[in-house]
């Protein structure tokens, strides 16, 4: 998965291809900082995506590597900064998700505002 054109990105690369850690720490992530997140619908959309068997690989995996760089501990702009923490992760997203929109249904955005009306703390009991 890991190209020239990644130069930097190799951790979420390898982190993306395990997609049972990604889904587990997505969750974890997801429930710490929920309420910080402006794109936090998108993000859960974009997640709904990606684990949706009906959802082309390729487009999996360019969600996947998304929401893998969320998950890692570590990325260009640490997420404890106030206003600026998140905005390489939002970046990362914005992008997957623009490359693969058409794919990102009513659906996925449905669920992902059933989990933010329904809270976090409950909807990572189910996905897990």
């Amino acid at each position: 998965m890991a190209a020239e054109h990644s130069v930097g990105f190799e951790p979420a690369d390898r982190l993306a291809e395990d997609r049972e850690s990604v889904r587990r720490r997505f969750w974890r992530k997801l429930k710490r900082v929920a309420a910080h997140l402006p794109f936090a619908e998108d993000l859960l959309a974009a997640y709904y995506c990606a684990f949706d068997r009906q959802t082309p690989r390729h487009v999996q995996a360019s969600l996947l590597g998304a929401i893998a760089y969320f998950v890692l501990p570590f990325d260009f702009v640490a997420d404890v900064m106030p206003m600026l923490g998140f905005a390489d992760d939002a970046a990362m997203l914005a992008t997957a998700i623009r490359m693969v929109a058409g794919h990102i249904t009513n659906e996925h955005r449905e669920a992902a505002r059933a989990v933010l009306r329904r809270g976090v703390d409950e909807a990572d009991v189910e996905a897990a």
